[in-house]
């Protein structure tokens, strides 16, 4: 290797990764950072590469399938509401008028309030496992106790406590995942941890499907009550396992060796620059969000993403909208559960080709037309072939494009974490309070084409493309001003981030 002070040389992960490349005038300080630590010197390019899917393999085993089971439960005790509606919830508390939709709409309202306090705690006492556990054991207990309520206003503060404590959870999984995963490895993980609520979709027609069908008058509970206590009773059942299974961030981590902690704390540091942008940041806490609002990259991602769940309200009432096929209520719930697992097939092999591609702009339009498509044919006909087509191609499609725009969101704002970890709370708040007023597009007198919503869902479609294209071009021109020389790096990272710990390979992902 030749010395040069102005070159230097480091080894890169799988294909490009791990091939060397010359980079130009470096500061010493990058230098060292990006140079492959002692543990790992004596790896040739080949072992490095074989390390690496090792580690990552490892993670994932570790990582994974703990969060995954999460979400699932996560999303069975929040839309367990929907199949209760048809196990006769609705007669057996008296709701009359909208006072359904209203109990649906107002867990949102808890959930906004808490997005972007919760990261910033999260982020603060770098303990996931003990954050995210006790969240979950919180919402079961509530959850549980929804069997037990008797009137409309029991259900709304039920419902209210409920979004309350679940809004720490979805946001701070995906941050929790960004602290340890690369950029070309984030969409995949993501797609998967999502997976988790479109396996619960599925099951939880089924769950009910059997619930429902079985359980009616047992110990004198009707069995739409049978339905929240069994569900969220599993809950707290798992609890004590997230703690001890999810480790916390990789610096600390104790179930990978020193070696494996060297090469992801190297990965990571090597994809964007120095990881210490929190430390070096001046900026407080207050001024961390006032610089994460103030960029235009967030409003964008947040735009494309709130158009969408809009859309996607649809889920809230699938059950409610299959119904319209005309088929019996244990029929109409186990028709809910193969559009759900459509799409964890789907999502998962949408997700992997845009980490392999690292594309972004394309995987989530080219969803985002699929979907209009799909709400066209549901407005258009009452054929019961055709309108199930449309369901199945409507929920895969949905979330092929909700998937990775999710990880663009990391992709656009990878450093400081603190950053990261308001953006991605920020976005994930303001986007579900389209869900506070959705779900008045859902009438049961709308059946069986719900005009109103499905005509709606279009429009928030094209309003969703529409900013992912304003985004796309913001994005190439910071691109070009990274590569001239010529971005504003304190803009970006805060004051104290002059962009020299920067890998000078680091491009926004487009």
């Amino acid at each position: 290797m030749e010395e040069n002070k102005a070159e230097i040389t480091y080894v890169e992960s799988a294909k490009e990764d791990f091939e060397i490349v010359k980079q130009s005038e470096p500061t010493e300080e990058l230098e060292r950072n990006l140079a492959i630590p002692e543990s790992l010197k004596h790896m040739t390019e080949e072992e490095l590469e074989a390390f690496d899917k090792k580690v990552t393999r490892k993670i994932d085993f570790r990582i994974l399938p703990t969060l995954v089971w999460i979400y699932i439960l996560n999303y069975l005790d929040r839309n367990n509401i929907a199949s209760a509606r048809l196990g006769g919830m609705e007669d057996d508390l008296g709701l009359k008028g909208n006072q359904y939709q209203t109990c649906i709409s107002i867990l949102f309202v808890g959930y906004i309030l808490m997005q972007i306090p919760a990261n910033m705690l999260m982020n603060k006492l770098g303990r996931p496992s003990a954050f995210m556990t006790t969240i979950m054991f919180t919402w079961a207990i509530i959850s549980t106790c929804t069997g037990a309520v008797q009137n409309y206003a029991g259900l709304m503060v039920i419902r209210l406590l409920l979004g309350f404590v679940e809004a720490g959870f979805f946001g701070s999984a995906l941050y929790y995942l960004s602290c340890w995963y690369s950029r070309k490895d984030l969409s995949l993980r993501n797609a998967i941890l999502y997976s988790g609520s479109l396996f619960s979709g599925a099951l939880s027609g089924l769950i009910a499907a059997g619930i429902i069908e079985n359980m009616n008058g047992v110990h004198g509970l009707k069995s739409w009550r049978w339905l929240f206590i069994i569900e969220g009773s599993i809950t707290i059942g798992t609890v004590p396992l997230a703690y001890f299974i999810l480790p916390d961030m990789p610096h600390n981590s104790k179930f990978l060796t020193e070696q494996e902690r060297d090469f992801v704390m190297w990965k990571l540091r090597r994809e964007v620059g120095q990881d210490d942008s929190d430390k070096l940041n001046e900026e407080s806490y207050w001024t961390t969000f006032l610089l994460t609002v103030k960029d235009i990259k967030v409003w964008c991602l947040t735009g494309v993403f709130a158009f969408l769940v809009a859309a996607c309200g649809v889920t809230n009432f699938f059950p409610t909208v299959v119904k319209t096929l005309n088929f019996d209520n244990i029929t109409t719930l186990g028709l809910t559960v193969p559009p759900y697992m459509i799409a964890v097939v789907a999502t998962f092999i949408w997700a992997r080709h845009a980490d392999k591609t690292g594309e972004r702009f394309l995987h989530v339009t080219i969803p985002l037309v699929l979907s209009m498509i799909a709400f066209i044919i549901a407005v258009a006909t009452t054929n019961t072939g055709a309108r199930y087509f449309s369901m199945c191609l409507m929920i895969p499609a949905l979330y092929c494009s909700f998937t990775t725009i999710i990880s663009w969101m990391s992709n656009c704002v990878p450093r400081p974490p603190l950053k990261r970890a308001i953006a991605i709370s920020l976005m994930n708040c303001l986007s579900n309070s389209t869900s506070i007023w959705n779900s008045y597009l859902y009438p049961t007198s709308a059946a069986p084409r719900f005009l109103q919503a499905f005509i709606a869902n279009i429009v928030f479609l094209i309003l969703a493309i529409a900013i992912a294209v304003i985004l796309r071009i913001k994005l190439m021109v910071l691109n070009k001003r990274i590569e001239s020389g010529t971005m504003n790096w304190e803009k970006e990272l805060g004051r104290g981030n002059d962009g020299s710990k920067i890998s000078p390979d680091f491009r926004f992902l487009v």
